[in-house]
């Protein structure tokens, strides 16, 4: 809810304590309670509501199955369970997201090919709606809310300044002007409680105007839906501000093909961006994917990868990995045995298609 143009931020009591004067009210955006080193010590103690996997060389975590109750919806899962309205949407094809009905056995989408590049603290994909946290034990994923295509969320390299408890907003004019063009009044600054958009929690970026903040909103997480900023769900941004540390980095990509090795398998993971998909997002995945491939390849010799495996892969576009091929090892003097003929000659050229 928080956009990009929002700028500045001013906590409260250090104001007071340095005695300086405000900021301009058109340049502050959220005030809180900075959480002292003793609140952060005894909140330590919050466990997050998502696991920690081992990351097993590219991959991390698993899929699983859960039976659905006949008062559920995906998204009263997605909030109940921490995953995103569009991630259980698009790894349960078929399936009613409204009304799944009594005894639905649905796929839950916990296993991961992980984000190219360095592994360290915060990685949001906005591909993927997805938050990857990195610590000594492995890794911890998050759905989150980002930005639309109107008010994109930055791709950017930045770190924590500050974890902020109970914020308050200070929403900027040009948000304001929104909402007097569609006959709403929204005040200058809306006080911590439950008509607050940031939420219970936020953590403050170095990315001038951004945020990691919870919602007043029960809908939204793991979708477009923001100004900029990053949406977590209050029951875990209130136990996510006690886990990372100021000075943390954060990382903010798109891909949305990912491409990673466990042992000797090759992954492929393929997101498409809405939960309809059209033929321009079905052409746009294909040559990233055709690019992702041939870049891993080429970083990659020893590796071969099945055509039809990747094309599956695109087909769904439903964000769960897939095996497309393996690593394989060769000796120098090897001579490849003749392969033997057969009648269905066309059926095995066809399954040894190699990309």
């Amino acid at each position: 809810m928080v956009c990009k143009q929002f700028i500045g931020f001013v906590v409260s009591w250090l104001a007071l304590a340095l005695a300086t004067p405000l900021q301009a009210e058109s340049e502050r955006q959220a005030t809180g309670d900075e959480l002292s080193a003793e609140q952060l010590e005894e909140e330590a103690s919050r466990k997050p509501r998502v696991p920690t996997f081992a990351i097993e060389g590219d991959l991390a975590g698993e899929l699983s199955v859960m039976s659905t109750r006949y008062e559920d919806t995906f998204a009263a899962i997605g909030n109940r369970d921490s995953l995103g309205y569009l991630e259980l949407v698009k790894a349960n094809p078929g399936v009613d997201p409204w009304l799944p009905g009594e005894g639905t056995q649905i796929t839950v989408p916990r296993h991961y090919v992980l984000p190219d590049g360095k592994r360290e603290g915060i990685v949001i994909n906005l591909a993927e709606y997805r938050l990857y946290y990195f610590t000594e034990d492995g890794v911890q994923v998050y759905p989150v809310g980002v930005g639309t295509e109107d008010n994109p969320s930055p791709l950017t390299d930045a770190e924590v300044t500050m974890p902020l408890e109970s914020p308050a907003w200070y929403p900027p004019a040009s948000i304001r002007a929104e909402y007097e063009e569609s006959g709403d009044y929204l005040p200058r600054m809306i006080p911590p409680g439950p008509n607050n958009p940031l939420g219970t929690h936020a953590l403050m970026l170095s990315e001038k105007g951004y945020l990691i903040h919870g919602t007043n909103k029960l809908f939204g997480v793991g979708m477009q839906v923001s100004h900029g900023c990053f949406r977590m769900y209050n029951e875990d941004i209130s136990r996510f501000v006690y886990e990372v540390s100021k000075g943390t980095p954060v990382r903010v990509i798109k891909e949305p093909v990912k491409i990673g090795v466990k042992d000797n398998e090759v992954w492929i993971e393929v997101h498409r961006p809405k939960e309809e998909y059209s033929e321009q997002d079905r052409d746009r995945l294909w040559r990233e994917v055709s690019e992702a491939v041939e870049e891993f390849r080429r970083k990659r010799p020893g590796v071969e990868v099945q055509r039809r495996a990747i094309e599956l892969a695109l087909d769904q576009a439903d964000g769960l990995p897939r095996m497309i091929g393996e690593r394989v090892t060769r000796v120098a003097n090897e001579i490849p045995e003749p392969q033997k003929a057969s009648s269905d000659g066309d059926a095995d050229r066809e399954q040894q298609l190699w990309f």
